[in-house]
């Protein structure tokens, strides 16, 4: 595809309406514009008569979507683009219409699936992942809480496991993100162009059911626990050494969007996609004037040395009341 080819790709094809991102060299990073376009070509076919069926999908070898463009989020912080308040309502009005679409939506979760690639995928009727899937929320890692209604997902995932990669952004492959609750069906990525070529009859064609999956015991033992404190103590107790791989894995995130994610996991539980959504939404706004998301950023995208300095650095200078300050509504974005 060349260089001037916009970043989202829309046609139908018969009668399928079929959207690609289309932006490869970032693995399809959602930018404010492709958000944008997407939306608005989700809202127009939804309505359209000669549209039964739509399909969403990435371009390139690497992965359906690799996340929200955090650079473009970084830049909007500092005064540069678009404010990531208005980034991420935009987005999250995405999320809520592709949750709720009167018309079946598949998405091809094929290779990377990461952050905001989740959001645009995971609420679909129909998600098929691949033996490439990687299915992961990594905000934790960048000092932020994970979003896009993923919560909602992963509240609901069984046992322990959705607490599991709340806190620690574990990469999920296909079998095991259908055993979270984040995908339907598992096919060979080889096969996945003749079953886009057969949604253009308008008809989603019978799918093979999953194997019933499985996860690790330590996980409903360990993440049982009230506090992530607490969580961490079970992991290190447990004698799998999984369990204190996942310990370590969380003790390196930051404190404050550990303690903020679980507590935002937790409620999920009992709310609707959309009450998640909004949550996501104050919760991020929050972040914004928190050090450690931009210090995340910085580390992991900006700089790339891999060694956030968070603040507070401890647990335990994290109380409840900070906490709970991150769930308190914000001025409109």
């Amino acid at each position: 595809m060349s260089a001037t080819a916009p970043h989202v790709l829309t046609r139908t094809e018969g009668r399928l309406g079929h959207l690609t991102l289309n932006r490869p060299e970032r693995i399809n990073a959602l930018s404010p514009e492709m958000i944008g376009l997407a939306s608005d070509a989700l809202a127009a076919w939804q309505d359209d008569p000669e549209v039964d069926v739509v399909l969403i999908d990435g371009a390139g070898p690497r992965g359906l979507c690799a996340g929200g463009d955090i650079r473009e989020v970084y830049n909007g912080m500092h005064g540069h683009g678009v404010a990531p308040g208005r980034f991420w309502a935009r987005e999250y009005e995405m999320n809520a219409l592709i949750a709720h679409y009167r018309k079946p939506v598949v998405a091809f979760m094929d290779g990377l699936v990461l952050g905001g690639g989740v959001g645009i995928s995971a609420h679909a009727g129909i998600r098929v992942v691949t033996e490439r899937s990687q299915v992961a929320m990594p905000e934790t890692a960048i000092g932020l809480s994970p979003d896009v209604g993923a919560l909602y997902l992963l509240a609901r995932a069984p046992g322990g496991l959705g607490v599991h990669c709340t806190l620690t952004g574990a990469r999920l492959d296909g079998p095991a993100a259908i055993h979270a609750g984040l995908a339907d069906h598992l096919v060979d990525s080889a096969d996945l162009p003749g079953l886009a070529l057969s949604l253009r009859s308008g008809v989603v064609p019978e799918l093979p059911a999953p194997a019933p999956g499985t996860h690790p015991g330590w996980m409903d033992t360990a993440y049982v626990a009230d506090t992530v404190e607490g969580i961490l103590d079970n992991l290190r107790r447990d004698r799998d050494p999984a369990a204190g791989q996942a310990a370590d894995v969380i003790a390196a995130m930051s404190p404050t969007a550990l303690k903020v994610a679980l507590e935002a996991v937790r409620r999920a539980r009992n709310m609707t996609v959309d009450e998640v959504l909004g949550q996501d939404l104050r919760v991020c706004s929050h972040f914004l004037s928190h050090p450690d998301f931009a210090e995340g950023i910085r580390a992991q995208v900006i700089d790339k040395d891999r060694n956030p300095q968070w603040s507070p650095k401890e647990l335990g200078a994290v109380d409840r009341a900070a906490v709970l300050a991150f769930f308190e509504p914000v001025a409109a974005v």
